[in-house]
C-alpha cells in the first residue's frame, strides 16, 4: 500500500477486510447469520482509516501486510504490558481472575497452595496467548508477600496489578469458634493481603519515581476480594465476616495513601458465586477440604442454595467467570478514576 493509493485500492481493501472479518468471525463471536452489517461496515472502514494513518507514518513505498496488521489490531488488549498478580488462582474465581487479564493482555503470577492447579492455571493462560509464572505456596507465611512480589518483578520486569483473592470459610457460631479458627481466617484474609501489599510498596515507590522522572503516569490497582458477609455480617462466619470488613477498612485506607503513586485500590465484595466452596451438598453429605493440615468442611446444602436463588432477584448465584468480570472492571483502564470503593455483586439483593 502507498500513500497514495486512490479511491479504488482502498475500497477493494475494504472489501477485503469485510471477508477477513466474516471469515474470522468465529473467533470473535459473530457468523454470516447473524453479523450486524452496519457492525462489520463500520469495521472495515475503521480498518481502512488505520491502514491509512499506518502508509502515512511510514512512507510512500512501504510493503503493507494487510491481514497481520489488523490481526495485530485485534490481538491488542487493555492490559498490554501489564503485569498481575493475582493469589488463590488455581481454582475457582481466582483462576476466572487470571483467565480475564491474561486475554486482556496481562502477564500473571499465579498463586496457589497447591501445585497442580497453579500448574493447570498456567497452561490455560498460555492457551489464550498470554504468559504466567507460578509461585504457589501459603499466603499466610511471612514470607509470601515479599516472595510474590520478587516472583513478578524478577519474572516479568514489574508489577502493576494486585488481586488479593485467596482464602477459605471455617464456620462456628462463635461461643464454638476457637482461637484458632479465628486466627487461621484473620491470617488468610487479612493479615495476607497487608503483607503482600506492604512488600508491593517497597516496588511500588522507586518505580514511581523512575516513572515520574520519565515524565510518565503509570495506573497501577489493587483489587482485594470481600465479601457480603464482610458488608452485612452473616451467621456462623464472625471470624470470616470480621476479615472481610478489615479488607473494606484496608482498601479505602489505601486508596487514600497511595493516590499520590497513581495506585486504585479498590474491593469487590461477592455474595453467592457457585464455587467448590459453596458447592450444593444432599442430605446428610459433608463436604470437607484439606487446608493447612486441617480438615475444613465445604459445601452449602441444597435446600439452603435453593432458599437463597429464591431471594435472588436474578433467580441464581453467580458463576466465578462473572465474578471475574467485576473484578476486571478494577484492573482496567475504564476506572482508572474509581478508588476507595466497594462493588457489591451479589445478582441484586
Amino acid at each position: 500500500v502507498r500513500s497514495d493509493f486512490a479511491f479504488g485500492e482502498a475500497a477493494n481493501l475494504l472489501a477485503k477486510e469485510l471477508v477477513f472479518f466474516f471469515e474470522e468471525g468465529s473467533g470473535h463471536g459473530v457468523s454470516l447469520e447473524s453479523a450486524d452489517w452496519d457492525g462489520a461496515l463500520a469495521f472495515g472502514l475503521a480498518n481502512v482509516v488505520l491502514a491509512l494513518e499506518w502508509s502515512h507514518s511510514v512512507g510512500p513505498s512501504t510493503t503493507f501486510n494487510s491481514s497481520e496488521f489488523f490481526r495485530q489490531e485485534l490481538r491488542m488488549g487493555q492490559l498490554d504490558g501489564r503485569v498481575a498478580i493475582v493469589t488463590g488462582s488455581g481454582r475457582g474465581i481466582g483462576q476466572q481472575i487470571a483467565l480475564r487479564l491474561a486475554r486482556a493482555g496481562a502477564k500473571i503470577v499465579v498463586n496457589d497452595i497447591d501445585e497442580a492447579p497453579a500448574l493447570e492455571t498456567i497452561a490455560l493462560i498460555r492457551e489464550a496467548g498470554s504468559e504466567a509464572v507460578a509461585c504457589n505456596g501459603d499466603v499466610a507465611a511471612v514470607d509470601f508477600g515479599e516472595r510474590i512480589v520478587k516472583t513478578a518483578v524478577e519474572t516479568f520486569g514489574d508489577a502493576h496489578i494486585v488481586v488479593n483473592n485467596a482464602g477459605y470459610t471455617w464456620d462456628s457460631v462463635i461461643q464454638k469458634m476457637t482461637d484458632e479458627q479465628w486466627d487461621a481466617i484473620l491470617d488468610v484474609h487479612l493479615k495476607a493481603p497487608f503483607r503482600i501489599l506492604r512488600a508491593f510498596f517497597s516496588h511500588l515507590k522507586p518505580a514511581v519515581e523512575r516513572e515520574t522522572a520519565a515524565g510518565q503516569r503509570i495506573v497501577r490497582k489493587v483489587v482485594n476480594i470481600s465479601s457480603t458477609s464482610g458488608v452485612n455480617g452473616n451467621a456462623g462466619q464472625s471470624n470470616y465476616s470480621a476479615a472481610k470488613a478489615g479488607i473494606t477498612g484496608l482498601s479505602r485506607t489505601l486508596a487514600k495513601e497511595w493516590g499520590r503513586y497513581h495506585v486504585t485500590v479498590n474491593s469487590v465484595a461477592f455474595g453467592y458465586i457457585q464455587t467448590r466452596l459453596t458447592k450444593p451438598l444432599q442430605e446428610g453429605e459433608a463436604g470437607t477440604i484439606e487446608m493447612q493440615g486441617r480438615e475444613v468442611k465445604i459445601g452449602v446444602q441444597a435446600g439452603r442454595i435453593a432458599a437463597m436463588s429464591q431471594m435472588i432477584p436474578l433467580g441464581r448465584g453467580g458463576t466465578p467467570e462473572e465474578a471475574a468480570g467485576s473484578v476486571y472492571l478494577f484492573c482496567s483502564p475504564d476506572s482508572d478514576y474509581v478508588s476507595g470503593q466497594t462493588l457489591v455483586v451479589n445478582g441484586g439483593l
